[in-house]
């Protein structure tokens, strides 16, 4: 919904029309008028339309001062008509307390390299009864991303850590931009680079692949203890499979600095005989340098290396990598 800070509050009537219209034709009746359009359009079927977010970055703007005032607005007649969607305001809770009712509020970061990686606490401290947080656009995007280089994905993955351990208030995150063709790179870096016949993914894609188990996964208590100087960061989640009784458990870690680390890796509550040593893996993403990039002629440079993870246990002494992130996966089995 756009221009809602730019509208006096008397005149707003007329955006919220416009959105309940566009809403109807998402997902109303094919007998509603605009549900009738969409199904004139051969989609009788309404869409998976959840989330509706009012406006975009306008809570703190000079230009657009009156979003506070229009928003309320817009969320009694949402959720008036349709009281089932999630509402998102772009006012940030965690900076300030919100003035007005909302399910979750948008979160956007854009960053050098090491001010991500050191936010790795910035929702440990945020209300637990609050909204939650929707962290729709987050990307290290100054100069030492390049065009997506390996120091960037090593400062989002201990952003991407920090919102894992604080998925109770974090309920959905995406990366920002997905898609660039290489001949119309209006932003810059992108996920996934592609022109007419070819694509790949940059390190940051590679990344998150590392927490594509996340979503509903048990988030496990970690402490990490050292008296090394080097900045690292690591969390655990266990999943279940119920078809097999099996069960990975995943322990991640991200190696900001530019020295190796010994850690002992430590499991309380398991037993060593639980753990099938046979299909446990480490996945490894590092290369030479920190700037280092994949391209059209180097697609896999900076990419997801897997291993057998040949001292799996309960107990496990690891070398880090330096700039570096590292997951062991421990498959265990049910006693």
């Amino acid at each position: 919904m756009s221009n809602l800070g730019r509208e006096k509050a008397s005149n707003v009537s007329i955006f919220v029309q416009e959105a309940l219209d566009g809403i109807e034709f998402a997902i109303g009746d094919p007998s509603s008028k605009w549900g009738s359009i969409r199904a004139a359009m051969r989609h009788p079927k309404p869409f998976d339309l959840r989330y509706v977010a009012v406006g975009n970055e306008e809570c703190y703007s000079l230009e657009k001062s009156a979003y506070k005032e229009n928003y309320p607005k817009f969320y009694k007649a949402l959720k008036h008509y349709y009281p089932s969607i999630k509402v998102i305001s772009n006012c940030d809770e965690s900076v300030d307390q919100l003035g007005h009712p909302t399910d979750l509020y948008d979160f956007h970061i854009y960053s050098n390299a090491s001010d991500l990686f050191s936010m790795a606490h910035h929702f440990d401290h945020t209300s637990r009864s609050g909204p939650k947080v929707f962290v729709s656009e987050y990307a290290v995007n100054r100069e030492d991303a390049g065009t997506g280089s390996l120091l960037a994905a090593l400062g989002e993955a201990g952003f991407l850590i920090s919102l894992e351990r604080n998925s109770d208030v974090v309920a959905m995150v995406c990366y920002a931009p997905l898609f660039v063709n290489v001949h119309d790179r209006s932003w810059n870096p992108d996920a996934i680079v592609f022109n007419s016949y070819q694509a790949y993914g940059t390190p940051s894609y590679w990344l998150q692949q590392f927490f594509t188990d996340s979503s509903g996964a048990m988030l496990l208590n970690t402490t990490l203890l050292t008296n090394s100087s080097t900045p690292i960061l690591a969390s655990a989640i266990a999943q279940w499979n119920s078809n097999d009784g099996k069960c990975f458990l995943k322990v991640k870690v991200v190696n900001f600095g530019s020295n190796k680390v010994n850690l002992k890796i430590s499991v309380h509550g398991l037993e060593s005989n639980s753990i099938n040593s046979s299909r446990s893996n480490k996945t490894l993403l590092t290369s030479n340098n920190i700037m280092d990039e994949n391209s059209f002629t180097e697609p896999k440079k900076v990419v997801l290396r897997s291993s057998p993870l040949e001292n799996a246990g309960k107990d496990m002494e690891v070398v880090v990598s330096p700039h570096s992130i590292t997951s062991y996966d421990l498959m265990l089995e049910r006693q």
